[in-house]
């Protein structure tokens, strides 16, 4: 009897988790490796599991891709990982036990750079290993991201006749992180023809149970359930898994009821959760019928835009940015002048970075709420992902939005090592594609596990674009990319050679997303020097920096010389792009506005000159 006609008439018990033991006792690396260098231990496990009651044991190969494994130096052996984790698992099994061969999602909450067609060379890797040494159903369990799923399933369909189980993961218990409803999710899966389809992981009975009320039983296939064994709690500075097996066998009745066939665990489940499990569930019969619960849909009104963007204004005319910097202490008299000069200069918006070089500085969100309330001039707000976990940057976000704050300038952030504490933690949980599909998420209403926010944002999303590089064509790849993640326009790090301004022209005339040149007076000698040497992305040609060090001991001459520079930059500039971004130096504003004027009396010139 295959799996699939095991599934017809009974319900069947899964194991529990394997890493949770293996970490229990202290497990230092990925529970995967011990296929190799402790294959007892891994084979007592299972058989600890089908001594509980389990008919399904899964291999120990969950995260056995080349990816995962190169943290830890065994990429070269991921073939021979899953040979042994399936040769180990029937040692450990009788003639009733089915074997699954265990695959998990590359994608997770910290979403992965790899390509799909990447992703799909190395779980062709896993999924062939497997089903050649033997196993008895391919489990695809932990997939966050659906079109991951979807595109695997299609193509082990595609290859082999083999029984697929399908999990999705889900932080909510409604939607997907992309706000996909779980039960649309489950019938896509479905469609491609997985024969068992279901979640994992994430939750535990409880929100599982929410979740399957509102799931259809399928008519041609069956539904699983692998919940963890609660949530997380903190004992004693671990973070561990409450030991409710008794509470768990409960659920797993209500699981039946709502049309569970398959039912095992995940995280923080042991072989005691399993018995008690087969203990409830040996004596029920399939459900073929249930009451669905609709998920409730609401409504709410969209949120409308109160002004341009400045994507929109930027494609309509020539428009100036400046960038002045937040204070690293709590004297904001200077600062603040510096915004009420930039407005008197009629520049469109003053942007804020987010601790810049990791160097701590007062809140730019505090200082754009300030300037949303006070002055004319817009805030252009720079979000780091370093600082900031998914559930701060989440946060910030509505927060802006509340502030009436739609300008963002999405950045990965200079690691915390650069900056005046280097043993600060950097975050990246995502990087700044990451957090602009976020901010494309909630500008249509859903938060990042998918849920509804009841209203949308109205974010404009800029990025960073960095020309100072031997080669732009990559640069240009990478910028193109950005665009597909949600940014519309960009900024890029200063520039110091006018000959520079057409290069970039060239290489990115067929993109439709404005760009913003960036350019950043020199103060001094020394300050060039820094520039050239220390700041990322910044280079300075020599004959740059043979100008400032031939007058470096003239105040006068050396600001003479740095503004007539940047005129130069402007001049080169306004030929082919309509967005100048001036980066203000230690808090000179009068540099920025001085340039800023200079900007617009050139572009109005011009503007008379075509009327003309």
């Amino acid at each position: 009897m295959n799996l699939k006609e095991a599934l017809k008439n009974r319900i069947l018990v899964a194991d529990g988790a394997i890493g949770t033991i293996f970490y229990s006792e202290g497990l230092d690396t990925c529970p995967e490796s011990y296929n190799l260098t402790h294959p007892k231990k891994v084979e007592q496990i299972h058989r600890s599991y089908i001594e509980a009651g389990a008919d399904i044991i899964q291999t120990n190969t969950y995260g056995a891709n080349f990816e995962k494994l190169k943290d830890f130096n065994l990429e070269h052996r991921v073939k021979e990982i899953h040979r042994e984790a399936v040769q180990i698992a029937k040692k450990a099994s009788n003639k009733d036990t089915f074997i699954l061969g265990t695959v998990g999602g590359f994608r997770n909450i910290k979403k992965s750079d790899l390509s799909i067609e990447a992703i799909q060379y190395h779980t062709e890797i896993q999924i062939e290993t497997l089903v050649n040494e033997g196993v008895d159903g391919i489990l695809f369990e932990t997939y966050y991201d659906l079109e991951e799923l979807l595109t695997v399933l299609k193509d082990a369909k595609a290859k082999y006749d083999i029984p697929i189980i399908a999990q999705l993961t889900a932080s909510n218990t409604n939607y997907l992180r992309n706000g996909t409803p779980i039960p649309d999710a489950l019938e896509a899966l479905l469609r491609e023809g997985a024969d068992v389809v279901g979640l994992n992981c994430h939750h535990g009975p409880y929100h599982m149970i929410k979740t399957y009320k509102h799931i259809e039983i399928p008519n041609s296939a069956y539904l699983s359930c692998y919940p963890n064994a609660s949530l997380l709690d903190l004992e004693d500075n671990d973070l561990k898994y409450n030991n409710n097996s008794e509470y768990f066998s409960d659920a797993a009745k209500e699981l039946v009821n709502q049309g569970v066939r398959l039912i095992g665990g995940c995280c923080g489940t042991t072989p005691e959760h399993i018995k008690k499990i087969k203990n409830v569930v040996k004596d029920l019969k399939p459900i073929k019928q249930k009451n669905v619960i609709p998920i409730e849909t609401k409504q709410y009104k969209k949120q409308n835009k109160n002004e341009p963007s400045i994507k929109e204004l930027v494609q309509q005319r020539p428009t100036v940015i400046v960038e002045l910097d937040t204070p690293k202490h709590l004297d904001t008299n200077k600062f603040f002048d510096g915004i009420q000069a930039l407005e008197d200069a009629g520049v469109e918006a003053v942007t804020l970075a987010d601790n810049s070089l990791a160097s701590v500085r007062i809140s730019n969100i505090a200082a754009a709420s300030i300037i949303k309330q006070q002055y004319k001039i817009r805030p252009l707000v720079h979000l780091a992902c370093r600082d900031r976990n998914l559930i701060g940057l989440q946060s910030h976000l509505m927060g802006l939005s509340l502030l009436g704050i739609n300008d963002i300038l999405t950045i990965t952030g200079d690691p915390s090592k650069v900056g005046n504490f280097p043993g600060a933690t950097s975050v990246f949980d995502v990087n700044s594609s990451g957090l602009a599909e976020m901010i494309t998420q909630f500008n249509q209403g859903i938060n990042a596990d998918g849920d509804t926010l009841r209203s949308n944002t109205n974010f404009s999303v800029a990025g960073a674009f960095n020309p100072n590089v031997r080669r732009l064509e990559p640069a240009v790849k990478r910028l193109e990319k950005k665009i597909e993640s949600g940014m519309e326009y960009f900024i890029t790090q200063p520039i110091y050679e006018p000959e520079r301004v057409k290069e970039i022209y060239e290489a990115t005339k067929h993109i439709d997303a404005p760009i913003f040149i960036g350019i950043m007076p020199i103060t001094n000698y020394n300050n060039a020097l820094f520039l050239h040497n220390e700041v990322p992305g910044i280079k300075l040609s020599e004959t740059v920096l043979n100008a400032f060090e031939k007058v470096k001991d003239d105040r006068d001459a050396t600001r003479k010389l740095s503004i007539n520079l940047s005129k130069q930059l402007i001049d080169a500039i306004h030929q082919y792009f309509n967005g100048l971004y001036i980066v203000t130096p230690f808090l000179k504003y009068d540099l920025s506005v001085e340039l800023a004027n200079y900007s617009k009396s050139k572009t109005e010139t011009q503007s008379k000159e075509a009327i003309l």
